[in-house]
């Protein structure tokens, strides 16, 4: 017995290893290809031994992954860590749950298939959840390993994780026929068939990403092209303003993008130029009272000798109310009669003081705003208002860079906004030419964190073929190419500057114009499979 346990607690930890390696080191995305085998082995062993609480197993085994791979998110928060690592296994496991349930109606290869299409349906369903972490989706395994993955452009990051599942499917099954005999019966032609299958199956999407890559790499440099510049002023938010006052934040990152503009200053009839800053680089912003706010009148001021410069910075925002009552269950409360509501916004500027302003919408899960408002403010507030209060803006908006008299427009996403592919779509449906994203990684110190949070860049450049300026407050800030490459990375908490071009497209991918059909189909056949069994489950009472 001891010999047994064993067996499956060493297949258990082997299936957070092999899952959690392609988040954690670069270019090893194929282990996701077999990485779910040993879960799907142990489980049937432990079906075969007639072990009950197998929930236990697979509890732990999503547990050990979530942990592996996410465990920095501690280092912000250790109540949020511990939460987003034990309720994330929850919900996994839960999908194994009704798999495990589908076992006693359907027979064969039915379960299997049940199983992928309700993981794929839950990661789908993640994606636009009110608690929403969908960090782990099985398609963004392959993060760091873009060569491979270029038809994402057609299916998007769930296409990747249909493709992990069938692939571990597909060499579960040769085991269990290996294993039972049942191979040894196969005649030539149906052996012949299932190897090639298996090949192809394996072979084909790296094939088709190799011809899709090529047809873009001889294109990416043709065309319009914009001029950024990204500034990385590498200051420590846990310690920003015991450091130094805002105003020497501002110095610091004005001193830095002026020693690669000084052929610019004055210059009318020069390209236009985007300097970009991080996310949250200022506070105490009012909407629609900018000149109150010492930053703003500085980036104008400084902007006046740079005409053919933009600057995007990121900011926190307030909206102030003036009512009795409050006039929503998000505002906090600063005196008789007044509230406020706070956001997590993204500012552009230029020298005429002309303002844009894009309030952050997919926000961080209790650290910036209270899921269920109306369930959890009212407890938050109890609690002694520990909950982030964030308010989204409803839709997506664009940012537009002057040009004489024409725009560019762009899409800024503000640092989680990145993890999420079909909303990402959106800046593009709109009409972004080209992306931005600003971030702040430095919560999560020198772990793995910022690194994963930087590869799903990638991913987004390859579903819509943007160009991405990527400014992070400490790193690592980049440029990352239309096939996903990214270029110039900075050092990790290092002041940095990039000086370089993005191209400016205008062509619409299938996934920016179809959506996620393939997190829809998988939904559709997962919610007809879970009928057929609910109805089963009735009528055999």
């Amino acid at each position: 017995m001891k010999r047994e346990n064993m067996l499956i607690w060493g297949l258990v930890v082997l299936f957070a290893v092999m899952m959690s390696v392609p988040f954690l080191v670069p270019h090893t995305g194929f282990l996701a290809l077999f990485g779910i085998v040993p879960l799907l082995c142990m489980e049937r062993i432990a079906d075969l031994q007639g072990r009950k609480r197998i929930w236990v197993y697979h509890y732990s085994a999503f547990v050990l992954w979530n942990t592996f791979t996410t465990f920095w998110v501690c280092n912000a928060t250790v109540g949020g860590g511990l939460f987003a690592i034990f309720a994330n296994s929850l919900q996994m496991s839960l999908v194994f749950g009704l798999f495990r349930l589908s076992k006693k109606r359907f027979s064969g290869s039915l379960p299997y298939i049940f199983l992928m299409t309700a993981w794929i349906a839950w990661e789908r369903f993640y994606f636009d959840a009110e608690i929403s972490w969908p960090w782990l989706v099985l398609g963004n395994s392959f993060a760091r390993t873009t060569w491979a993955i270029q038809w994402y452009e057609f299916t998007g990051t769930l296409g990747g994780s249909l493709w992990i599942w069938a692939c571990n499917l597909s060499i579960f099954g040769l085991l269990v026929s290996l294993s039972d005999g049942s191979l040894f019966s196969w005649n030539g032609k149906a052996k012949s068939a299932a190897a090639i299958g298996l090949c192809l199956l394996f072979l084909a999407p790296p094939a088709v990403s190799f011809v899709t890559e090529r047809q873009y790499r001889g294109s990416m440099e043709e065309g319009e092209q914009l001029e950024v510049l990204i500034v990385q002023p590498n200051i420590d938010p846990y310690n920003k303003f015991q450091a130094m006052t805002q105003a020497q934040q501002n110095g610091i990152l004005l001193s830095m993008a002026e020693k690669s503009m000084k052929g610019r200053k004055n210059d009318s009839t020069a390209a236009p130029l985007l300097l970009i800053a991080p996310e949250t680089f200022t506070g105490g912003v009012i909407c629609g009272e900018y000149q109150r706010s010492q930053t703003w009148n500085g980036f104008v001021n400084f902007l006046k000798s740079y005409p053919q410069v933009s600057m995007l910075f990121g900011a926190s925002t307030y909206d102030y109310i003036y009512t009795p009552d409050a006039p929503s269950y998000t505002a906090r409360k600063v005196a008789d009669g007044m509230w406020v509501e706070s956001h997590n916004s993204a500012l552009m500027v230029d020298g005429s003081a002309d303002t844009q302003i894009f309030h952050k919408s997919k926000l961080v899960v209790a650290v910036e705003h209270t899921p269920y408002p109306r369930i959890f403010c009212p407890i938050d507030d109890m609690l002694g208002g520990v909950m982030g209060r964030c308010v989204g803006q409803d839709g997506i908006s664009l940012l537009n860079i002057k040009d004489g008299d024409r725009l560019i427009p762009l899409g800024c996403a503000v640092c989680y906004e990145s993890v999420y592919g079909e909303y990402y779509t959106g800046y593009i449906l709109e009409g972004a030419r080209a992306m931005t994203i600003i971030t702040n990684d430095a919560w999560w110190k020198d772990t793995p964190g910022y690194r994963q949070h930087l590869s799903y860049a990638s991913l987004r450049a390859i579903e819509t073929r943007r160009a991405i300026a990527r400014c992070a407050n400490t790193g690592v800030s980049a440029i990352i190419t239309p096939t996903g490459e990214i270029q110039q990375p900075t050092p990790w908490w290092e002041p940095a500057v990039i000086e370089g071009k993005i191209p400016l497209r205008d062509d619409i991918t299938f996934f920016v114009s179809h959506g996620d059909i393939t997190g829809r189909i998988c939904t559709f056949v997962f919610l007809l499979m879970l009928l057929a069994l609910a109805v089963q489950s009735v009528t055999k009472k």
